[in-house]
């Protein structure tokens, strides 16, 4: 049973898809998707992750259980990067700018591998809680703070991030285009419920996996054209962080589910977020508060190595890893 829905999900529509991107870029095919059509897929995904979790949210009471659930996904966006700043620090010997604005990616979350778990998981028949689409957006925001007050101890007594530029940095990371469609379409979810969702659902329900298998061939595309530039910059240390790391989090987080004694669906969802890496809110940030790391290190391990290992083998053994913790 385990290993077919490993299987199921190794070679679902989703995953192969993005692996012919990957594959196209590392043999410089000349294989394109336009930028601004690109932008669209992304923005009609999240409005409609974020529509259905705020549907799902609309049925559900908040509970304690929900806030503390909420606590602990803030606590771990917010603890990660400092867990990630100090394997780099030790196994790559990466410089202190670069090493705090990578760990970074490792606190925050990538909301397509959390689509990509959600999808799995539907396949396998294993239910989900909607709430857990707030949960995502909740840890996209803090491992950008810890980024930053890990880059301090490397920065010069005035600082990478001037005074007239904090309120800047505050507006790119609370007013990104990924927080705000995500959360925005949440709470119009949430405050129209099933109802709202109906008049939709022909454009947000029934082509949500086609679009998604558009998306996915571009990232593998990134992703592998990524892999070809910045892997001069990268030593082994640093390409072997991109995989251990998410494993590192996958096993912190799945002890503490089982603290917390989640269904097997949150626990799945709740590790791979954890284990996920950020290339779109956290690039953007760091991209203006610290503008001498390099994107060809950060982008290259988050979406040229964690994304593609993610996407392929880590969503499987995160299924896998909470099957065993509620057992």
């Amino acid at each position: 049973m385990s290993l077919d829905l490993a299987l199921s999900t190794i070679l679902s529509p989703i995953v192969l898809f993005f692996v012919l991107g990957l594959f196209a870029a590392l043999l410089r095919s000349q294989m394109t998707v336009p930028e601004a059509f690109a932008k669209g897929l992304a923005i009609y995904l999240m409005m409609a992750i974020g529509l259905k979790g705020g549907v799902e949210m609309s049925k559900a009471t908040l509970g304690p259980d929900i806030l503390i659930l909420a606590a602990v996904a803030i606590l771990l966006s917010f603890l990660i990067p400092f867990l990630a700043y100090n394997a780099l620090r030790i196994t790559s010997k990466m410089d202190r700018i670069n090493a705090a604005a990578t760990a970074g990616h490792y606190g925050s979350i990538s909301i397509v591998t959390f689509v990509a778990a959600t999808q799995a998981l539907q396949y396998a028949g294993i239910v989900t809680s909607g709430y857990m689409v707030a949960i995502a957006a909740l840890m996209e925001v803090p491992a950008i703070i810890s980024a930053l007050l890990l880059a301090r101890r490397g920065l010069s007594k005035g600082g990478e991030v001037a005074g007239s530029e904090k309120g800047e940095l505050f507006r790119e990371v609370m007013l990104n285009a990924s927080v705000v469609v995500l959360v925005g379409s949440l709470i119009i979810g949430w405050v129209t419920g099933e109802q709202g969702m109906e008049k939709i659902s022909p454009f947000f329900v029934t082509p949500f996996q086609g679009v998604l298998c558009l998306f996915l061939l571009d990232m593998g595309l990134s992703a592998g054209r990524g892999l070809r530039q910045g892997w001069r910059d990268l030593n082994v240390g640093a390409l072997s962080f991109g995989i251990y790391m998410p494993l590192i989090s996958a096993a912190i987080t799945a002890g503490i589910c089982k603290a917390l004694s989640m269904t097997l669906g949150d626990t799945a969802l709740l590790i791979t977020l954890a284990a996920s890496a950020s290339y779109i809110a956290v690039p953007a940030a760091m991209r203006l508060a610290l503008p001498k790391a390099k994107p060809s290190i950060y982008l290259t391990l988050s979406l040229g190595v964690t994304f593609p290992f993610n996407l392929t083998l880590g969503i499987p053994l995160y299924i896998l890893l909470a099957q065993w913790v509620v057992s």
